[in-house]
C-alpha cells in the first residue's frame, strides 16, 4: 500500500513536468534522456541547434538533427525516426508503460561534421488532457484578447466619427458665418454708395436752387 501512494505521488508530480536546457555537442555525437512514460502520456518537445561561437564559413541551412525515441523496457525498440531542420518541435504519446529514450543528433549537410554546436532542448511531459487544456486556455485567453482588441477598436472608431462629425458641424458652421460676413459686408457697400449718390444728388439741386450752377 505504502508503495502504491508513493507511485501515486510520483506520477502526480510527473503530469505536468517541463525541463528546459542545453548542452553542447561536438560534431556526430548523440544526446539522449530518459524518461519513465506511463501509457498515454503526451510529450511535447522543442529544440534549437546553432553552431558553437565562430565555426568559420558554415552554412546553416545544412544543420540539422536526427530525432529518435526507443522504448528501452522492449529491447530499445525505436518507436520515433525524425530528421528535421535546425528548429523545431515534436510530439510523442507513449503506447507502453516504461522508460523512453529520446535522443538528439546534429547533423551538418547529410554527413556528420566535426563540428561543435550547441543545443536548446526543452521538453514537457504530461497528461494529453492536461496539456490540451493549457492549449484551450491558451486559446482562449487569445480570443480574450482578441475580443479586447476589438472592442477597442470599435471604440477609437466611435471617437473618431465623433471627431469627423463636430469638424463637419465647425465646418458647416464657419462657412454659414462667412456667407453672412460677406453678405452684410455687400449690403454695407450697397448702402454707402446709395448715401453718397443721394448726398450728391442733394447738394446738386441745392447749387441750382441757390443760382450757384
Amino acid at each position: 500500500m505504502k508503495s502504491f501512494i508513493v507511485y501515486l505521488v510520483s506520477l502526480f508530480f510527473c503530469l505536468a513536468q517541463i525541463n528546459c536546457f542545453h548542452f553542447y555537442l561536438e560534431g556526430g555525437e548523440k544526446k539522449c534522456f530518459y524518461k519513465e512514460l506511463v501509457e498515454g502520456t503526451l510529450l511535447v518537445g522543442k529544440y534549437r541547434v546553432e553552431p558553437y561561437e565562430n565555426q568559420g564559413a558554415l552554412n546553416k541551412e545544412k544543420l540539422g538533427v536526427n530525432l529518435y525515441i526507443e522504448e528501452v523496457f522492449d529491447n530499445d525498440h525505436r518507436v520515433v525516426n525524425q530528421k528535421g531542420p535546425a528548429t523545431g518541435d515534436f510530439t510523442f504519446t507513449a503506447l507502453d508503460s516504461g522508460e523512453h529514450r529520446i535522443c538528439l543528433q546534429p547533423q551538418f549537410g547529410g554527413w556528420f561534421a566535426k563540428i561543435k554546436t550547441k543545443t536548446t532542448f526543452d521538453i514537457e511531459v504530461g497528461d494529453n488532457t492536461i496539456l490540451d487544456s493549457k492549449k484551450t486556455n491558451e486559446i482562449q485567453s487569445l480570443n480574450e484578447r482578441i475580443k479586447t482588441l476589438n472592442k477597442k477598436l470599435d471604440l477609437i472608431k466611435k471617437e473618431e466619427l465623433l471627431i469627423r462629425e463636430r469638424e463637419r458641424e465647425f465646418r458647416d458652421t464657419s462657412e454659414r458665418v462667412n456667407s453672412k460676413a460677406v453678405k452684410y459686408s455687400i449690403i454695407q457697400v450697397i448702402i454707402l454708395f446709395s448715401i453718397g449718390f443721394y448726398q450728391l444728388h442733394s447738394l446738386r439741386g441745392f447749387f441750382v436752387k441757390q443760382k450757384i450752377l
